[in-house]
């Protein structure tokens, strides 16, 4: 970043570009540790926050492609991380639920996360993260 164009380096957008790639190498990095991948904790995420889901709803509540999200549930589901079950309100609807190895899992992976924001924010003081971590929610 440092031979960057100093044009560039004032830009927000390049900068919050470049913080980005940043962040996104580390929780990459940080999930093959525990093997799987941002989509798999993002599932994760929303099925212990907010329990049961049908398949359909996580898909486009997590902004996940409905063929992808059929991809990660089963490997969710090859993993016991996750249980497919039909509705039985509407057979042709999957409720995907959370397990415990996937509980377990998920716990792992927030810890490997917090390592990877504390490496990303490595630089800023605690009140710093903190404003920062407001001005981003307010952005976005």
């Amino acid at each position: 970043m440092k031979d960057a164009p100093k044009r560039l380096q004032r830009l927000p957008s390049w900068l919050l570009s470049h913080a980005a790639l940043t962040g996104d190498r580390l929780v990459n990095d940080a999930l093959a540790t525990e093997g799987v991948r941002k989509y798999h904790f993002r599932v994760l995420v929303a099925l212990e926050d907010d329990g049961p889901l049908s398949q359909a709803d996580l898909g486009r509540r997590l902004a996940i492609d409905r063929s992808d999200m059929a991809a990660v549930a089963a490997e969710l589901e090859q993993r016991d991380f996750i249980a497919r079950t039909r509705d039985d309100r509407d057979r042709r609807r999957n409720v995907v639920t959370i397990t415990v190895a996937g509980a377990e899992a998920l716990a792992r992976m927030d810890a490997a996360i917090d390592t990877a924001q504390t490496a990303l924010l490595a630089p800023l003081t605690k009140q710093e993260r903190e404003q920062l971590t407001r001005l981003l929610a307010r952005l976005t």
